[in-house]
């Protein structure tokens, strides 16, 4: 298993909220995160790199 993490965002870019995701790989994890984004902006990372926006 993996860790990410789905940063949701207000317009203004400042981040509201984190949400930790831990899945098998980076495609499950990028269907949480846009699962997430339904009401909002959200960055998907891992570590220190950006996998989704």
């Amino acid at each position: 298993m993996e860790e990410y993490a789905a940063y949701m965002l207000e317009p203004d870019g400042h981040i509201v909220q984190r949400v930790n995701i831990i899945r098998a790989d980076e495609d499950t994890a990028k269907k949480r995160a846009q699962q997430l984004a339904e009401d909002c902006a959200v960055e998907l990372w891992q570590d220190a790199c950006k996998i989704a926006e």
